[in-house]
């Protein structure tokens, strides 16, 4: 005859006490990401890198919720419905929105796309060629294939440009359908080039954001590129403006916020698709002085980012 298990009482506590520690850990790791975003604040490792999937820690507080109800730790219940109170607060986009003044002078479309390394180049040229943009920012855009093969199959499309020509992640390109003139771009590890568009004769500053991501090792860098696009964005604030790129970054990180305060708009977000992931950072043209009809998202082949394709209106000032 074999002895029975006993799964009486001191089980049942073992149990509990269990699944409360495992809820309390969970709380905690999420409180502390919540606790700096409450605070406006990116903190250190690994908070920057856990406030970019700030959505999907709704996961693991909803499971903490649920071990904390088994357990019957009830203050670990009030605990979790706080954090989760937070996090759905923080899910509402971020900054306020406005309509420019003045009518509608022009209209042109935007393609943003990071091509990683140059292995979504032939992605790109098939999206560009589909969607007709009239100007296309494209980060990490190597001088190995992605520089030659945009030269080859676009120029004549796209006669004017302005780039930071490098190897592997640095380079970046703008191509434009209209008349472009060089400007200081926003110096950065990797190339961010600049330009101002002149179309049908009204200014409108280009900028292409790519910070470097926030790495452990890294994290001074990314807040002080971040911070230049900052001072870039409110150095001007009357002029229309598009900034676009990848941007490592989202709006649960403060330093992307601290841009958004500039004035500068998510078009995304104006085309109601403000969390919609292009990645955990974000890849969409922040605009300023301008409205935004459409916005799309693309899939492009070899590419770890969605591609964004944007209709933007120019206003009279």
């Amino acid at each position: 005859m074999t002895d029975s298990v006993d799964d009486g009482p001191g089980a049942a506590r073992g149990g509990g006490r269990a699944g409360a520690w495992g809820a309390g850990l969970l709380l905690l790791a999420v409180s502390v990401v919540i606790g700096c975003r409450t605070a406006d604040s990116d903190g250190i490792t690994p908070v920057p890198q856990l406030l970019a999937l700030l959505p999907w820690l709704l996961a693991p507080t909803a499971a903490a919720l649920l071990m904390a109800l088994f357990a019957r730790w009830w203050t670990g219940l009030v605990w979790g419905v706080v954090v989760l109170g937070l996090l759905a607060w923080f899910m509402d986009p971020y900054g306020k929105t406005h309509d420019p003044a003045g009518a509608p002078v022009a209209s042109f479309r935007v393609l943003t796309a990071n091509v990683e390394f140059g292995h979504a180049t032939d992605a790109l040229v098939g999206a560009v060629r589909r969607e007709r943009p009239d100007i296309v920012f494209v980060a990490e855009c190597d001088t190995a294939r992605c520089e030659p093969a945009l030269r080859r199959d676009l120029a004549a499309d796209y006669p004017y440009r302005q780039a930071v020509d490098a190897t592997g992640s640095a380079g970046s390109v703008l191509l434009s359908r209209f008349p472009l003139t060089p400007a200081a771009g926003v110096q950065g590890r990797m190339g961010m080039p600049g330009a101002v568009a002149d179309i049908r004769g009204h200014r409108v500053r280009l900028q292409l954001a790519h910070p470097m991501p926030p790495l452990p090792q890294q994290l001074d860098v990314w807040r002080r590129e971040l911070g230049a696009l900052r001072d870039w964005a409110a150095a001007d604030r009357t002029t229309p403006t598009v900034l676009a790129g990848d941007f490592n970054a989202s709006q649960d990180h403060a330093a992307f916020r601290r841009i958004l305060d500039t004035g500068l708009q998510d078009a995304a977000r104006l085309a109601g698709h403000a969390r919609t992931p292009s990645w955990p950072a974000r890849t969409t043209p922040l605009v300023g002085a301008l409205s935004v009809t459409e916005a799309r998202f693309l899939d492009l082949r070899d590419s770890d980012h969605r591609a964004l394709v944007t209709s933007v209106t120019l206003h009279a000032s």
